[in-house]
């Protein structure tokens, strides 16, 4: 294990927190949040990120998700918080897999610096667990508007606990409207496809 980036497999093992190390002083911190050939070794991907995207959530219990593109334009997300923290879930939705329709979950949070690595033939999304979080994530393919898909959030076959203590999270309509994983072909075969 490189001294520099801490690798740990979630509740499913395709799914994996990245914990950069942090060299801190008097002024702060300074850590590589992606270095591409040590991102390689450590997690025997070879990823080629092309678009890095940021999002702010003003409010807590802001939910986004849970998005996925289909193939061709699958993508491959490394995510981390810049402002605060959420709740991130990963799931699986190779049609295939021995854990298609499970999910994993990671805290991410500005404070911890960690990361979440999401392969492609999974639908992804997170709860904001402070206002004013902001949430940057790379992805190895180019948004597809023709190919942006998504699963309802509160899906009960899914069944993620989400930690909301009884609120009500915020929505895009887009959101709210998703059909269940039941409802959909899913567009990923076998697991690794896509």
């Amino acid at each position: 294990m490189s001294p520099l980036l801490e690798v740990r497999p979630l509740a499913i093992g395709d799914v994996l927190e990245l914990v950069p190390k942090r060299f801190g002083d008097d002024r702060g911190y300074f850590c590589e949040i992606y270095n591409k050939q040590r991102f390689g070794e450590e997690t025997g991907a070879a990823i080629q990120f092309v678009q890095t995207n940021q999002s702010l959530s003003a409010d807590k219990a802001t939910l986004r998700g849970l998005h996925f593109q289909a193939p061709p334009f699958a993508q491959i997300k490394l995510v981390w918080v810049v402002r605060g923290a959420v709740f991130d879930v990963a799931v699986d939705i190779r049609l295939t897999s021995p854990t298609y329709g499970k999910w994993a979950s990671v805290l991410l949070s500005a404070e911890k610096g960690n990361q979440i690595l999401v392969p492609a033939g999974f639908a992804h999304g997170f709860l904001t667990l402070e206002p004013d979080t902001i949430v940057q994530y790379q992805v190895d393919n180019h948004y597809a508007p023709a190919h942006d898909r998504g699963i309802r959030w509160d899906d009960p076959e899914i069944a993620i606990d989400w930690p909301l203590a009884g609120a009500t999270p915020t929505l895009s309509k887009r959101d709210a409207a998703f059909p269940s994983l039941s409802e959909i072909e899913t567009p990923f075969g076998l697991a690794g496809e896509g």
